[in-house]
């Protein structure tokens, strides 16, 4: 019986991974967490009959706690999360939040020697290398979720990692694939929010609009396979069916498909070494009839290429770039800011920062402060 935790169950990710535990009988829920959607985590608790949730909203905490029964413990704030990302009688954490917020319950996580089912970009975006190291120390494994390193993940099963050449990422080009920076000048929330194959939550389909989302992919693919950013080729793929190639040293490609559906690479960190059976629809490739590939275009799409130039700069630059995307997407939500603001706001953020070459996460969290200030202070 696998015994798992979930930060951010009330999220597209979390709610997948709950569908994925209700066609399973081997996997049982200990610990849920919300950032405010109570509703949906109140009857995720019915159903799943977890041990302990915590609400990040210390108000929607205590309605959450009049709520429920006694028997289960309802914590708040990002104690509460870590709380439930320590658990004794876990073994696995699905870090399913959005944003800066998974770090530290993901750092605790891996202190306390459980493996996780990594969804949360930013945590390797912003601290690659401390969590990478503490992975090793504490011999826990990191199991990517994201569909593009879930597969490069498995094309690497029985590899040596020095053989490889190069990691192709594939894009599917977001709703805007093929436009110009001037058709993209008046880009609507609405627009943006249609993604042509995926099922997404509000942030990471606007990271996707920009390309941003494969850029911050390319920067967890450095730190979870460890190779260099020249290594790692971005490619768009508007049918989202191959969803991650490994180019070897002797000219070899090897590739993971299957429709696009996250269900897919959630199942397979949580299995993983094995394979479980599913009732997941089957890719049919006659049926799609044909595959095409292009490359992306830098020019209409800056937010890909600002993430290759953080990646090289390192040290504290990936911070910068995380936590400017975080607040300008934020905005843009919030229709305070138009879609080509938010490439032009990073990359000013970029330009005014002054480097910390070997960061900690005291001064991680302290560069996240300093790019909001200012972003604030301007916009």
């Amino acid at each position: 019986m696998k015994k798992i935790s979930i930060l951010g169950s009330t999220g597209s990710i979390g709610m997948q991974t709950l569908e994925i535990v209700e066609q399973n009988e081997d996997i049982q829920i200990y610990g849920l967490t919300t950032n405010t959607n109570i509703e949906r985590l109140y009857e995720q608790i019915i159903k799943f009959k977890p041990k302990v949730v915590a609400v990040m909203d210390e108000q929607k905490a205590v309605t959450l706690k009049s709520m429920v029964s006694r028997e289960i413990i309802v914590l708040q704030g990002i104690e509460g999360l870590i709380a439930v990302a320590t658990l004794t009688e876990i073994d696995t954490v699905v870090t399913a939040v959005v944003g800066m917020i998974g770090l530290r319950p993901t750092i605790e996580a891996i202190k306390a020697s459980k493996n996780i089912a990594l969804a949360n970009k930013e945590t390797l975006v912003t601290a690659g290398s401390i969590i990478m190291e503490l992975a090793k120390k504490h011999k826990v494994s990191i199991l990517p979720v994201d569909s593009e390193h879930s597969a490069i993940f498995q094309a690497l099963q029985g590899e040596d990692t020095k053989n490889i050449e190069n990691i192709w990422l594939t894009a599917s080009g977001g709703p805007f694939r093929g436009k110009t920076l001037e058709e993209l000048e008046y880009i609507t929330l609405e627009q943006a929010l249609k993604h042509p194959n995926w099922t997404m939550g509000n942030k990471i389909t606007i990271d996707s609009a920009t390309l941003m989302n494969k850029g911050l992919e390319v920067i967890e693919a450095k730190w979870l396979f460890d190779v260099s950013v020249d290594q790692i080729k971005v490619v768009v793929h508007p049918q989202s069916i191959i969803h991650s190639m490994v180019e070897f040293c002797d000219g070899s490609v090897i590739a993971q498909l299957g429709v696009p559906d996250m269900k897919l690479p959630i199942q397979y960190a949580l299995y993983y070494p094995n394979r479980q059976q599913n009732n997941f629809k089957r890719l049919n490739l006659a049926q799609i009839g044909k595959l095409t590939f292009e490359e992306p275009n830098k020019d209409s799409f800056p937010c890909l290429q600002l993430a290759f130039d953080a990646m090289k700069i390192g040290g504290s630059m990936p911070t910068v770039l995380n936590a400017a995307n975080e607040l300008v997407v934020s905005k843009f939500l919030n229709r305070e800011l138009g879609f080509l603001d938010i490439p032009k706001i990073i990359d000013f953020c970029m330009s005014k920062h002054d480097i910390i070459k070997e960061i900690t996460l005291e001064e991680i969290l302290e560069v996240q402060k300093w790019t909001y200030e200012l972003i604030e202070s301007r916009w």
